[in-house]
């Protein structure tokens, strides 16, 4: 078996291919971030020969048109954490930092995990279409925010008296509000500054709740049972989704729960039995359960017992959540593992009774 690390770039990629069993280097290739480099990648991997499988360091954005190539050619290719990384440089006895070295780190990562125990990747679908959208809307709302805050200082230097609720400017109303307002002070440059604002906010508000719809309906498309789970809207299924990419790449949900950060960790010596917090794993996935997890223990009674039992024996808040997650992991895999049922027509003898 030979695995091919790739440490991926903006401009290029570079790849060095290992001997699974010995660790042994065979060889090196950079290539640019483009069709052309892609193919070149595979005539490099074709000419080292062997059963292969590409290790490719998880970067998003910038690793997912190094994925498609092989993807399309029907190679096996997983991802491999960027924290793995760390870890595999400290073994190697040639130190510092270079992309050739990245490169054989991850392959190296790879190995040492197991090549069946990091998800695989996948050619591209409706799960990479919500996590686009979700990541835009995400990126519209961040900058929302940081327009909503110049205009409040705006309207601080200008002396404007308004007491204006936290969270309020997302409202047409006292966008309107405030509009009126500057209509009634001198129209200076600061004055300007402040409408303009006003009107980029309205912009983004407008964007913002279209892609919501368009995320809600996608999300009924693909996993309307994610929806029915008490605690769960239509932009955590949206999250959970995207960021899973496909729950059959993970064999069992222990996988997932490993990939998300929510697995304990084994941290025992002798006859000492504990378990530490994993902060590794996806982030926003983990993120995205958490949301489930807070909203549902407000919901759902049963979710509120059962984290209330938790504290009761003992645990923190913290910890019964860390619980609760774990829970939910299983969850999710179980509904994004079983295809969503179809509506089907009732049998005539059940009209005729109607």
């Amino acid at each position: 078996m030979i695995v091919i690390g790739a440490d991926p770039h903006m401009k290029t990629h570079t790849l060095v291919a290992v001997d699974a069993a010995s660790g042994e280097q065979l060889g090196c290739e950079t290539i640019d971030a483009s069709r052309a480099g892609s193919e070149r990648a595979l005539a490099w991997a074709n000419r080292i020969g062997g059963e292969r499988v590409w290790a490719i360091e998880d970067c998003r954005h910038v690793s997912g048109r190094l994925e498609g190539a092989p993807l399309a050619a029907g190679e096996h290719v997983i991802r491999v954490p960027p924290k793995l990384m760390a870890g595999a440089r400290k073994t190697v006895r040639e130190r510092g930092k270079s992309d050739p070295i990245d490169a054989l780190a991850v392959a190296r990562a790879g190995i040492r995990e197991g090549i069946h125990s990091l998800p695989t990747a996948r050619l591209a679908g409706p799960e990479l279409e919500l996590r686009l959208l979700v990541d835009h809307r995400e990126d519209l709302v961040r900058e929302r925010s940081k327009n909503q805050q110049r205009l409040r200082w705006h309207l601080h230097a200008m002396g404007v008296e308004l007491d204006i609720p936290k969270g309020a400017l997302d409202r047409k109303v006292w966008l309107d509000r405030v509009a009126r307002r500057l209509g009634r002070v001198p129209q200076d440059t600061r004055a300007r500054i402040a409408k303009d604002l006003i009107v980029q906010i309205r912009a983004s508000s407008k964007r913002i709740l279209e892609i919501e719809r368009e995320v809600e309906r996608l999300t009924k498309q693909i996993a309307p049972q994610l929806l029915e789970q008490p605690g769960v809207g239509a932009l955590v299924a949206a999250k959970l989704i995207g960021e899973i990419a496909g729950a059959d790449r993970f064999s069992s949900d222990a996988k997932l729960a490993r990939a998300a950060g929510v697995a304990p960790i084994p941290a025992t010596s002798g006859r000492t039995q504990r378990h530490r917090l994993d902060r590794g794993g996806n982030r926003q996935l983990n993120a995205a359960l958490h949301r489930w997890a807070v909203t549902a223990e407000r919901v759902d009674p049963e979710t509120a017992d059962y984290l209330a039992r938790k504290q009761a024996e003992g645990k923190s808040r913290r910890e019964a959540l860390r619980c609760l997650k774990r829970h939910l992991v299983r969850r999710a895999w179980q509904l994004l593992t079983v295809p969503a049922p179809t509506k089907t027509a009732p049998p005539e003898e059940a009209l005729a009774l109607t």
